[in-house]
């Protein structure tokens, strides 16, 4: 019912910044919030930042105060400002889409980030 696709992603130095974007196609009207999570080598996939339809955000801890979370509701697009980039924010980002029936959900393709010198 909907479809999400994702860029942005790189290779950046420690300290720099990213932006990644994620479009949502289809039944638009079924998403509730949309946002993203990150999985690494051998570690679980974890909450980066979400927001809501009403502009409510959500971040996980590790990412507070470094990454900001924006919507463009006229693109259907949410965006993923990450600034002062550490070496373990080096990951697969997955932006995740939530339907109003709270047993579905959606993911786009993921996009490598990696941070190193």
């Amino acid at each position: 019912q909907v479809q999400l696709v994702e860029s942005g992603g790189g290779l950046v130095p420690p300290g720099g910044s990213l932006r990644l974007s994620c479009a949502a196609s289809g039944i638009i009207s079924r998403i509730y919030a949309m946002g993203w999570y990150r999985q690494a080598p051998g570690k679980e996939r974890e909450l980066v930042a979400i927001i809501t339809r009403g502009g409510t955000t959500n971040y996980g801890d590790s990412v507070k105060g470094r990454f900001t979370i924006s919507r463009d509701n006229a693109k259907n697009t949410v965006y993923l400002q990450m600034n002062s980039l550490k070496p373990e924010d080096t990951a697969v980002y997955y932006c995740h889409g939530k339907d109003s029936d709270i047993t579905r959900v959606y993911w786009a393709q993921g996009t490598q980030v990696t941070v190193s010198s």
